[in-house]
């Protein structure tokens, strides 16, 4: 074998390093596992050759979902970044042979066996980049491909492609590329189970229920296959708590209204986040905690708040558990009484759509999959809204605000990690730039990583149409009633066949409110504004207690 030469090499700077390599060597060319064991080891460093086996692996991964696809990217981005410095730096810098090949049987070397210099080893650079890297944003599944970045690792010592030394550096290398990654570019972990929504709330712990009133909505959770009696929940966890069943005559906010004057000392409601809106309004209102029961469909906000089953808030309930938590108010002119809460979201234009549109296949799909999908179908058929944003008019797609930060960062985020971050986060798309309707989607299918990446380009964040700001408050305004809108044409402007704009539908937290239609009707001014700390909430307040 031809002697490969570097500025520095391994084996002569470090006698007993080099000492270590032969004890080593000696002892794999010795150790026997068997012809099945040679042939799997052997095809399976081939399969690590450029990449190939952690490439399809990135592609398997991606396909699971969110979580997956910023596993793959940041696993993939480190094998990269690794690649280049073992391959082409390392090499290059400090060189040196190979082991020999002589005493090796030959049924166990490479058929293609490597010539370029020794250390250290890219195939064990890539393995440990890859899986440290997947580990950072996945941790179960980084472990679980930890054995088989080991089996690369020793097939390159088994088939004497390498020396110790050369796999213990490309290991070291290869994870630390990925840890500094890390640091420099920090991933999208979610909030773990052991922290609470929200900061500690002193909440009266009802024992039984004893001064509990609690609404049940029977027509809520129609669409689940699987869900908990909320009446068996009550009458079992919390026997003494007052329930009433609401009917189509009753009036949800007289209820609670009343139940206040009686003297409840926490109020609870059992619904979809429509009620649950309502009865935090109440609660706000009459200065009682309240009791969400997660008895909705999609149960948005007790997701948020670490309230998945009923037992969890009657847990919360029966030993005084709270936190804190942030609402907004929602104001229309014209509109008589007092501001609406909205516990999360608020939307103009295509975001309820979209969401509706995502929701029908994210379980089939994914929720990536789904979210390209529902954006495809939606933005066709989409009328631009013409609105001023904070004093900024212009034509939008759409426009979303959550209550708290929303996650991934894109037009239809899909959750929220806390419950306290005493902001309104907003996205807009704007409609006024050439093809807006066509970068719209294509920002949409990018992802939550490619979105993040691209707005840190400043040649690319330029051409961003959709828009991402944290503000304490937000006012829109519309203008008046029967303004043309049409279709965009090819430069993103009003195409020929523009017609009157349909009434603009505002939604918030699963209810919706259409701004009068007629044309000739004045502009509508619309407020939402942040109130940090607002309601007293059972929950979880330290998940790691019992």
């Amino acid at each position: 074998m031809p002697r490969v030469t570097g500025i520095v090499k391994p084996h002569e700077a470090f006698p007993g390093v080099a000492r270590l390599d032969r004890a080593v060597n000696g002892w794999t060319n010795r150790r026997a596992l068997g012809s099945l064991a040679d042939a799997a080891l052997s095809r399976l460093s081939t399969a690590a050759d450029h990449s190939v086996l952690w490439a399809g692996t990135a592609l398997g991964i991606a396909a699971t979902g969110r979580l997956g696809r910023e596993a793959a990217l940041r696993g993939y981005g480190s094998l990269l970044v690794s690649s280049l410095l073992a391959n082409v730096v390392g090499k290059t810098v400090f060189g040196g042979e190979r082991p020999s090949l002589e005493p090796l049987p030959l049924w166990r070397r490479l058929a293609d066996p490597p010539t370029s210099p020794s250390f250290p080893s890219g195939h064990s650079a890539s393995a440990a980049a890859f899986v440290t890297g997947v580990a950072v944003e996945w941790p179960t599944l980084g472990l679980a491909l930890a054995p088989l970045a080991g089996a690369v690792m020793y097939s390159r010592l088994h088939t004497g492609s390498h020396w110790f030394s050369d796999v213990a550096a490309g290991a070291a290398l290869g994870a630390g590329v990925a840890l500094v990654g890390r640091a420099l570019v920090p991933g999208g972990a979610e909030r773990g189970p052991d922290v609470p929504a929200g900061p500690p709330a002193v909440v009266p712990a009802l024992d039984d229920g004893v001064g509990l009133f609690v609404v049940v909505n029977p027509a809520a959770g129609s669409g689940r296959l699987l869900k908990e009696d909320p009446l068996v929940a009550l009458r079992e966890g919390l026997p003494r708590a007052v329930v009433h069943v609401l009917s189509e005559d009753d009036d949800l906010r007289r209820l609670y209204d009343d139940a206040a004057a009686d003297g409840a000392r926490a109020l609870g409601i059992s619904g979809g986040d429509g009620t649950v809106a309502t009865a935090a309004a109440a609660a706000r209102a009459h200065d009682l905690p309240l009791a969400v029961f997660p008895g909705g469909t999609l149960n948005h906000f007790a997701r948020a708040a670490d309230l998945t089953s009923m037992g969890a808030t009657v847990a919360a309930v029966r030993t005084g558990s709270g936190v804190t938590i942030d609402v907004a108010d929602l104001e229309v002119d014209g509109d008589d009484g007092p501001p609406r809460t909205v516990l999360n979201t608020f939307s103009a234009g295509v975001y309820p759509e979209l969401v509706t549109e995502r929701e029908k296949h994210e379980h089939r799909l994914g929720k990536w999959p789904a979210a390209v999908l529902a954006a495809a179908r939606v933005l066709r058929r989409a009328h631009r809204v013409r609105m001023a944003v904070d004093g900024h008019e212009g034509e939008y797609w759409s426009l979303f605000a959550g209550v708290n930060r929303y996650y991934p960062q894109s037009l239809a985020p899909v959750e929220r990690r806390r419950l306290d971050d005493g902001v309104l986060d907003v996205r807009t798309a704007r409609a006024e730039r050439r093809a807006s309707r066509l970068r719209t989607f294509l920002e949409v299918a990018a992802g939550d990583t490619g979105t993040r990446l691209a707005r840190r380009v400043p040649g690319v964040r330029r051409h961003l149409v959709v828009d991402a700001t944290a503000v304490p408050s937000l006012e829109l305004r519309f203008p008046a009633r029967g303004a043309v809108v049409g279709p965009d044409g090819p430069d993103g402007g009003p195409s020929s066949g523009a017609a009157s704009a349909p009434p603009v539908v505002l939604a918030h937290d699963g209810e919706t409110l259409a701004l009068d239609g007629a044309a000739g009707a004045g502009p509508v001014t619309v407020r939402l504004t942040m109130r940090h700390g607002a309601v007293r909430l059972y929950a979880p307040s330290d998940p790691t207690a019992g």
